[in-house]
């Protein structure tokens, strides 16, 4: 089968090179000359375990290639899938130019009867948009559908090849079997429903989680007002089967390129059919105020913040991605800078994305080990769970000359062996 991928971002380049593992021809399209130009030599732009490997594979056998010209790689696709970036706009609406602009560019060099998949996330009604669009610039018959993706950055490759279920999003039987036919090597189950049906999916899924995240949120800072620690609480409930032990995560709040920017935007899209009062709204706002608030904490535990080294240790938004966006760092390194410390930071594959976001910032250095960045701080986040972060030895780094504090905002660490180092220990719920 030939494919054409729109978008060579994290969801484009992970889908091609699964794709074509799987025998079909896959060509990965974008606009951006240097990125194509790299992916070509097996380069991948961003951090994700095995794509590398599997990349190279695959350019190496002519199963994927890359190109920024549109007619070599539209003419012949069976399906073309858009995969490009919906960001938010400030109020939180999806920004649906790139879809559009991809749209519009694929429409010209349309074959007959191909199958146009959107995988970007998107609001309901948008392939109505997508299909005006296409047919104002060709009299050629094609199909739609939607195919929302729900990968895990850091496990992407697996997620792909291993997904819990695949949604198809259509209207055509025809369009059902052909997409079936696309996925069936990865022998999942496979959920036919309307495009609609399939869009809402993707956007409740990661509001669904989101909203565990906050939840969780709310009843570690009720634990923060009696003698209750919230990992008990976690264990206690779940043994219930109708709740479960997974995805219960307190801390700083749910970040990351989807969580914030889906929820956003379901978020918009209630108010913009008149259902402002809702939950949604309220899991938006909650995570909005976390991370301020929880600072604000450690501000008063630690008895003020101006002039003291604060070591913040993992700038990614979660382990095994490089990906910045949304992260709690990002929060978290200006405040501090704002309230006068003194910042340095430490991440396994951020570094290169933190100096980029952070350039030339007065009392904020980044350090190539979590000793140089921790030593002599004042005060210690632990915001991500880097397995050599976590591991970290403490009193490799412990001052007895001052108080020192070690902000735990994962709770991953065990408290008796931070206090019992000489620190001061503060978790979330605990």
């Amino acid at each position: 089968m030939n494919l054409t991928i729109i978008g060579t971002g994290f969801v484009g380049v992970v889908s091609a090179a699964v794709f074509a593992s799987f025998g079909n021809k896959v060509i990965g399209l974008d606009i951006d000359e240097n990125k194509v130009l790299a992916l070509e030599k097996g380069e991948v732009p961003f951090y994700e375990p095995s794509l590398p490997e599997l990349l190279l594979q695959e350019v190496g056998v002519g199963r994927l290639s890359f190109t920024t010209n549109y007619k070599k790689a539209i003419e012949d696709a069976d399906i073309i899938i858009i995969a490009v970036g919906t960001p938010s706009t400030p109020e939180g609406k999806a920004d649906l130019s790139y879809v559009n602009a991809a749209a519009e560019s694929l429409a010209p060099f349309i074959k007959k009867e191909a199958i146009v998949v959107v995988k970007s996330t998107v609001p309901p009604g948008t392939l109505d948009l997508v299909q005006a669009e296409i047919k104002k610039h060709t009299k050629t018959k094609f199909y739609l559908a939607s195919v929302p993706e729900f990968l895990k950055e850091g496990s992407a490759v697996a997620d792909t090849l291993h997904p819990d279920r695949v949604v198809l999003g259509a209207v055509e039987n025809e369009v059902f079997e052909k997409l079936e036919e696309l996925h069936a090597p990865l022998q999942a189950p496979v959920v036919r429903m309307s495009p609609e049906s399939a869009q809402m999916t993707k956007y409740a899924a990661n509001a669904y989680l989101a909203t565990r995240i906050t939840f969780i949120n709310d009843i570690a800072d009720l634990c923060e007002h009696n003698s209750a620690d919230i990992e008990d609480v976690i264990k206690g409930i779940g043994f219930d089967k109708r709740i479960g032990s997974h995805y219960w995560y307190p801390g700083l709040g749910y970040g990351g390129s989807c969580f914030p920017k889906d929820v956003r935007e379901l978020s918009f899209y209630s108010r913009e059919v008149g259902l402002e009062q809702n939950l949604l709204n309220k899991v938006n706002e909650l995570n909005e105020l976390r991370i301020p608030k929880i600072l604000h904490k450690i501000k008063t535990e630690a008895s003020g913040i101006k002039g003291k080294k604060a070591a913040v240790l993992g700038l990614a938004f979660k382990p095994n991605t490089d990906d910045m966006r949304e992260a709690p760092s990002t929060k978290v390194i200006p405040w501090l800078l704002q309230e006068g410390a003194l910042v340095t930071g430490y991440d396994p594959k951020a570094l290169e994305a933190a100096k980029n976001l952070f350039p030339n910032q007065d009392n904020l250095t980044f350090h190539n080990s979590v000793a140089d960045a921790a030593v002599d701080a004042d005060i210690i986040f632990y915001l991500i769970e880097w397995p050599e972060i976590v591991g970290f030895d403490l009193l490799s780094v412990r001052d007895k000359n001052k108080e020192q504090w070690v902000i735990d905002a994962r709770n991953q660490l065990d408290r008796s062996q931070v206090e019992g180092a000489g620190f001061n220990y503060l978790g979330i719920g605990r």
